[in-house]
């Protein structure tokens, strides 16, 4: 217990200054020019009758204000600073999608057994990639391209199954919210582990998968 309230506490400490009050705007332009990763625009919160829902019009939707906005968002996804200053000109209270599968895929467990894990991995000694924490106690680990594939086998030399943990890779056609992205009332993404020089070189799934193995069997 005292190792997952002390990573928490860390985690809070470790969100990236520049944020604090800056715009999605130029968050999206900072993560395409200093990370070089592809981001796109998605839904907005609005306030009808004072209450915040999505701008996608569904009363009842799932994600209000922090997912795709149009059925193509795929291939507006862009890696030009420039390019996503446009974008969120256009609607500057956008939240920023990050595609994964491309630059990075990203595994995403509970946050108890994510942060356990990132204990786990500093004892280790090993250096994980960025690292968020969504609003709905999810953390989502970046590695490199191609995690989806080699999952399955991964688990199976740990003697899991995939179905036996609640740990998923976000990979080709999925997307994460990227922090400071605000998921209507339930709050904003935020960094666990914020992008750095020095886990700029994402860790490939087999570096981690131990780790996040052991911390979701441990939360079951």
């Amino acid at each position: 217990m005292f190792i997952v309230e002390e990573t928490i506490a860390g985690a809070e400490a470790v969100q990236i200054p520049k944020q604090r009050g800056e715009s999605l705007l130029d968050t999206a332009v900072r993560y395409a020019e200093e990370r070089h990763w592809d981001v796109v625009p998605g839904t907005w919160t609005e306030v009808a009758d004072g209450v915040h829902v999505c701008s996608c019009g569904d009363a009842a939707c799932s994600a209000p204000g922090a997912h795709p906005a149009e059925p193509g968002w795929a291939d507006q996804a862009t890696g030009s600073a420039s390019a996503a200053r446009r974008m969120w000109q256009k609607q500057p209270g956008a939240s920023v999608l990050l595609p994964t599968g491309r630059a990075f895929d990203a595994i995403s467990v509970p946050e108890t057994a994510g942060l356990l894990a990132l204990a786990r991995m500093e004892r280790m000694g090993l250096t994980p990639g960025p690292v968020t924490l969504t609003p709905y106690r999810r953390t989502e680990f970046f590695v490199l391209p191609g995690a989806a594939a080699k999952l399955p086998e991964l688990l199976r030399k740990l003697g899991w199954t995939a179905s036996s943990l609640d740990l998923a890779v976000l990979g080709e056609g999925s997307y994460v919210a990227a922090p400071p992205t605000r998921v209507g009332r339930h709050g904003a993404v935020q960094w666990a582990r914020r992008p750095t020089q020095e886990n700029r070189w994402l860790p490939d799934a087999e570096e981690l998968v131990p780790s996040l193995a052991y911390a979701c069997g441990r939360d079951r």
